[in-house]
């Protein structure tokens, strides 16, 4: 069997000129504002790469640096200034933070509106979802996940799925997005027992763990849909998922590659978010 292998960069390249398309139609004037505090490199790349992606399809950016030794209040204060900026449309606290802002890290987070929150991590926004509430903002990884794996399957509902991860910031809502397509979820961590067995019984298998090639070939189950999440350094400086593609690939009827798969609609999600967010502003 020959496995789709699902293409993120393409498919977030069409969800982009959509959006573009879509400003440019409705002569809307979105604005994203980045906060980046210190100077992790990784950080740096990555408000880069949503600076320019915004640029691309009409998108205001407003980029904010703080320096490393910034305080709590500073970016309290930038953060309810932004609040109040008709001009911003969508507030993004890049993270991690710098050590010392740690311990307050998640209130920093909660200090953003929730109808400025594109990320999708207010209390609001996850409530919504776990309730199940229209018009909350969806974490942009799990949402982009979600996209790809329906164009594979349109009609979830009765599939068996595992989510190998539990985070706030992708296991959870992931589960959540799954539940609300009408699939029986399993979410898998640490603790979990028998988890190759486990895996063996999901139509849909989803990796976020951040462990290279954890997930082997003789964990998926034939033709299942397989989505890896995770982006792993190894030691030669390649780049590897969380599942062993080389494997999969020759159980799964989809898979996404890494890099290539999952990425690319993190950040495509963000700016639809960001569109979506001036829409319900009518600025």
């Amino acid at each position: 069997m020959s496995a789709i292998i699902i293409d993120g960069k393409l498919i977030a390249k069409d969800l982009k000129e959509s959006l573009r398309d879509e400003i440019k139609e409705k002569k809307l004037k979105p604005g994203l504002a980045v906060i980046l505090v210190g100077d992790d490199p990784a950080s740096h790349v990555y408000v880069s790469k949503k600076v320019t992606a915004c640029e691309k399809v009409g998108i205001r950016s407003f980029e904010y640096r703080l320096d490393n030794d910034s305080t709590e209040k500073d970016v309290k204060d930038l953060i309810n200034k932004l609040n109040g900026d008709p001009l911003i449309h969508g507030i993004l606290l890049q993270l991690p933070l710098p050590p010392h802002l740690s311990d307050v890290q998640e209130s920093l987070v909660q200090r953003i509106s929730p109808d400025k929150d594109v990320d999708g991590l207010t209390t609001t926004n996850a409530g919504k979802l776990f309730l199940g509430i229209e018009g909350g903002f969806v974490p942009c990884t799990p949402q982009g996940t979600l996209l790809l794996i329906k164009l594979i399957e349109e009609n979830l509902s009765g599939k068996n799925a595992v989510v190998i991860g539990r985070s706030n910031l992708f296991g959870k809502p992931m589960a959540q997005l799954l539940l609300k397509e009408n699939c029986t979820v399993t979410t898998a961590h640490s603790r979990t027992q028998n988890l190759p067995e486990l895996c063996k019984s999901a139509d849909i298998l989803i990796a976020a763990v951040g462990q290279p090639h954890m997930v082997k070939g003789d964990w998926v189950k034939d033709g299942a849909i397989v989505i890896d999440v995770g982006v792993n350094r190894l030691d030669d400086g390649s780049l590897v998922g969380d599942v062993n593609y080389d494997e999969a690939i020759e159980k799964a009827e989809a898979i996404t590659p890494v890099p290539g798969g999952v990425g690319p609609m993190t950040i495509a999600c963000l700016l639809k978010n960001t569109v979506e967010s001036c829409k319900k502003t009518k600025v």
